[in-house]
């Protein structure tokens, strides 16, 4: 798995606590991690909520080229990410919405991500948390 870049990780959450959360958890069990990921969590006020300017300029700060997933919480946050890569020119080109579990699909993801695989080796394994069984 090698990349000339890393891909970037975006954590889109309704609550910017629990998406701050999760990225520090996961750059945590990544061992730091060296691929870039940031919250995209609430709303510019604080209040709860998902916000496309937020969700936005974490995915250009994390864009090295190589492109972007996006992890999603539920509801509209799902919808919100929709709705920006529909636009096509809001986010980073490459940037793709990830269908997994959003605490264990980011530390997948963040594992493979700095471990130089590319986005399509991000989003699988990001995706294969949800086979992770708790029992």
């Amino acid at each position: 798995m090698s990349a000339a870049a890393p891909v970037g990780i975006v954590l889109v959450s309704h609550s910017a606590d629990v998406a701050a959360s999760v990225a520090v958890l996961a750059q945590g069990l990544a061992g730091g991690g060296t691929a870039p990921i940031l919250p995209a969590g609430g709303l510019p006020d604080g209040g709860l909520g998902t916000s496309a300017e937020l969700i936005t300029a974490a995915a250009k700060a994390v864009d090295r080229g190589a492109g972007v997933a996006l992890l999603v919480d539920l509801g509209s946050a799902v919808l919100t990410v929709k709705a920006l890569l529909a636009e096509g020119d809001e986010l980073p080109e490459g940037a793709r919405l990830v269908d997994a579990p959003f605490v264990e699909g980011a530390v997948a993801a963040l594992v493979t991500a700095s471990a130089g695989g590319d986005l399509d080796a991000v989003a699988a394994a990001a995706s294969e948390a949800y086979a992770y069984r708790k029992e």
